[in-house]
């Protein structure tokens, strides 16, 4: 990481969550089959949620939905979002947990005073129950919802508001994430960023998306 800085670390550190710190699908594709089911529709499993996940909650719905049924009606989608909301509310952090890796790495970027915070599409309803879940959310003074602010990933209103509040510049900021989003809303800010090849970028490769770096644990952002 210092090797993007000049041999320093970032003066900001902007954390995606589902996909860079945590494996969230098992606990969304409970609530996602649990609605489906409501619905008197198939279930679609944790494989297919596992290429869905990186848009937000009403998209990762209609992914479902449009999996189970050629044709979606508007009050279906209001139906199947507002159950799905109530599901996963219910189950959030049942099965979730930390990439390896993960709180290791957190830990010492926090003993050396590096400031962090999350940037997520997950509706911050959910966000800080699975922070405080997973018990890392004291790592993160800030943390950014998909609902936080009027654009979300791969919008870059969400890290240039964080580059702004933190009054750094962009090149001082980095973006840690899993996909073509968290890329595509760095870039268009101006900053960094180093992706994770673990997480949930639509089943597709993130080695060609171009990040500046690519790494497989954590830890190495130390380095």
């Amino acid at each position: 990481m210092k090797s993007l800085f000049e041999g320093s670390f970032p003066q900001l550190i902007m954390f995606d969550l589902d996909g860079t710190l945590v494996d969230s699908v098992p606990d969304l594709a409970s609530a996602i089959d649990k609605t489906l089911q409501s619905l008197g529709l198939p279930v679609v499993g944790e494989t297919n949620v596992r290429l869905w996940v990186g848009n937000g909650a009403s998209m990762l719905v209609e992914r479902a939905l449009k999996h189970v049924s050629p044709v979606i009606d508007s009050s279906l989608s209001g139906r199947a979002y507002a159950r799905f909301l109530n599901n996963y509310a219910d189950c959030l952090a049942d099965k979730s947990q930390l990439y390896g890796g993960v709180l290791d790495a957190l830990e010492k970027l926090y003993a050396r005073e590096i400031p962090m915070a999350i940037v997520t599409n997950k509706p911050i309803a959910f966000t800080h129950p699975l922070l405080t879940g997973l018990e890392i959310a004291h790592f993160f003074p800030t943390v950014l919802g998909g609902d936080s602010l009027p654009a979300k990933k791969p919008d870059p209103l969400p890290l240039n508001t964080l580059i702004e509040q933190y009054g750094i510049r962009p090149d001082q900021a980095l973006m840690v994430g899993d996909s073509v989003n968290d890329i595509l809303a760095a870039r268009a800010a101006g900053c960094p960023v180093i992706a994770v090849p673990y997480g949930y970028n639509h089943g597709q490769s993130i080695y060609e998306a171009g990040a500046d770096k690519v790494i497989c644990d954590l830890g190495e952002l130390l380095e």
